[in-house]
């Protein structure tokens, strides 16, 4: 007899029960290949379910391969239908693991969700969807909406010095499509790029994957040392993130910057600015884009993921003019378009002053986390350690006197319940940052900022 359990309390139709119980038997070898099952009428009499309800589950499982159905001689499981199944003991526990302890977690980059202007959203949203065109639910150009490119073009001339017309930029799914584009655009193999060190790894795997070679230069307190750019290379472009250095968070003086743009001029070169967390700046007045010194030679990223939401999915491109159509095409070959009906809400989101008063609150509230952080620090760790980076963006960098951040004390660290991320995993050239961790503080409240440090301090010093 086949024995199947029969749940008339669930939602799951009858049939639908008798299908995935037969195809699980088949799957995990219970049913071998060649074996006759029971003829639906008798199957029916003992699950004591209508003819009509074995005859279903039997079809789709005829349909799908794993039955066999012969006329006069029954019904046998298919061969070639057993695949081994992992363990769901193994799986159960890595579920268990990953929700058994509360950790508080200091990943970088990411913002206050709970802080994300809802109701202005939702209000503008709803307009756009009401009162706008039909032709929007249609496809739509590679290169963005207009009416974004428009007020962005504008907004980053106030607020970044960013000199570009709404046609030299391109609106992508955040700054990794950005980064990848420009991985197509200008990389192959034997290629190379000059990169700083330390750098995201995440950026280094983009350009990496296009078989080009990345040659790395150091950065001090002030960003990437430029005096160190190599005169006997012929790089694609040189990367950098001139605002705020990701991860040790030094801004790129004038004369570093100049240095560069020279350097690409005579190279014949490009320069890639990501302009990371500028928003957020904290100690000073704001500093201006790069690409303003120099907008033939410079390629300028952005994204709305820390400002607003990583759920957003919208960044951008500002190109020399002599670069917008390939990128276009590339951009067109790997999604057509960014959402059409969310660069109009954030076309308007701009356009009505929303952006600003939300950077505005914003910076107050990680300003605020930020010292508090600080604060924190000081008082657990006391002369222990050494903050770098601080005054700008959504984390900072703690060098800590003769910790070794190996991959057991870092494995020690989260046994306590708090997730740390060592500066190290960002290294081109590695063995120098091996005492410095990133801590982001833009999504975590006080009690977790506290709790966390006081974890952090446990872990390390405990015997």
């Amino acid at each position: 007899m086949l024995w199947i359990p029969i749940n008339r309390a669930l939602d799951i139709p009858l049939n639908k029960q008798v299908y995935q119980q037969i195809r699980e038997k088949i799957l995990n070898g219970t049913l071998q290949g060649g074996e006759r099952l029971a003829s639906t009428r008798k199957l029916c009499s003992e699950l004591n379910v209508s003819r009509n309800v074995i005859l279903e589950a039997y079809e789709q499982l005829v349909a799908e391969g794993f039955l066999v159905s012969y006329r006069g001689s029954g019904t046998f499981v298919a061969d070639g239908a057993c695949l081994a199944q992992p363990s769901k003991e193994t799986f159960q526990k890595k579920i268990e693991d990953k929700t058994a302890a509360s950790k508080i977690d200091f990943r970088s980059g990411i913002p206050a969700l709970d802080l994300f202007p809802r109701k202005t959203w939702a209000k503008l949203s709803h307009t756009i969807w009401n009162d706008t065109n039909p032709t929007i639910f249609g496809y739509d150009q590679p290169e963005g909406r207009y009416e974004l490119r428009e007020v962005l073009a504008n907004y980053l001339l106030r607020t970044r010095g960013v000199d570009c017309h709404p046609d030299q930029i391109v609106i992508t799914s955040g700054a990794t499509q950005a980064l990848t584009v420009i991985a197509r655009l200008f990389l192959s193999a034997n290629d190379e790029a000059i990169m700083e060190d330390p750098i995201t790894n995440d950026i280094q795997t983009i350009f990496k994957s296009s078989g080009a070679s990345i040659y790395a230069i150091p950065v001090d307190q002030c960003g990437m040392r430029t005096t160190l750019l190599p005169q006997d290379r012929q790089p694609k472009f040189v990367f950098i993130t001139p605002s705020h250095q990701f991860p040790l968070g030094g801004t790129l003086p004038i004369q570093r910057r100049i240095q560069l743009i020279n350097y690409a001029r005579h190279k014949k070169c490009y320069l890639v600015e990501d302009d990371y967390d500028s928003e957020f700046r904290y100690e000073g007045p704001p500093v201006s884009s790069l690409q303003g010194l120099d907008p033939h030679r410079v390629l300028y990223i952005g994204s709305f993921s820390k400002i607003l939401s990583p759920a957003l999915r919208i960044g951008y491109l500002v190109l020399p003019l002599d670069l917008v159509e390939k990128c276009r095409q590339l951009k067109w070959f790997s999604d057509l378009h960014t959402p059409s009906i969310d660069q109009l809400i954030l076309a308007r989101f701009i356009k009505e002053g929303y952006l600003e008063r939300h950077i505005a609150k914003m910076k107050k509230y990680y300003k605020n986390n930020r010292d508090f952080l600080i604060q924190c620090l000081h008082t657990t760790f006391s002369n222990k350690i050494k903050i770098l980076g601080y005054s700008t963006g959504l984390h900072l960098v703690v060098e800590m006197q003769n910790i070794h951040f190996s991959s057991a004390l870092l494995e020690k660290i989260e046994q306590f319940g708090v997730k740390v991320y060592p500066v190290e995993d960002h290294s081109i050239s590695k063995g120098k940052h091996n005492d410095q961790i990133i801590l982001g503080f833009g999504h975590l409240k006080k009690d977790e900022i506290q709790e966390g440090i006081t974890r952090l301090f446990r872990a390390i010093f405990h015997k």
